[in-house]
């Protein structure tokens, strides 16, 4: 009687230690699951930070380019004004020694 019994608490411990195994394997397999969805998600952040970032840099690349042109119109402009100027003032010069006694 006591090897029946002795038997039957060794199969009772040994169908509980396999009945709580398989609920911990469901587990790690939810959160495998879980983690790849965190990387995943990770992964799609990152891809629009950098999109974003590439944007931004574009955009500052246009903006740049832009602001270089008008520089140099502004300076073309400002040396043509510089030109007519000292045009200017060699004409009054001339004038004013063609017009003085000498």
């Amino acid at each position: 009687m006591n090897k029946l019994i002795a038997t039957l608490a060794a199969s009772l411990l040994a169908t509980a230690a396999f009945a709580q195994t398989a609920p911990a394997a469901k587990t790690d397999g939810q959160l495998m699951h879980t983690q790849a969805q965190e990387q995943k998600a990770a992964a799609k952040a990152d891809e629009k930070v950098e999109k974003a970032t590439a944007d931004a840099n574009a955009d500052k690349a246009i903006a740049q380019a832009k602001a270089d042109k008008t520089k140099a119109k502004a300076h073309k402009k400002v040396a043509k004004a510089k030109a007519a100027a000292k045009a200017d003032k060699a004409a009054a010069n001339a004038d004013m020694s063609a017009t003085s006694p000498k």
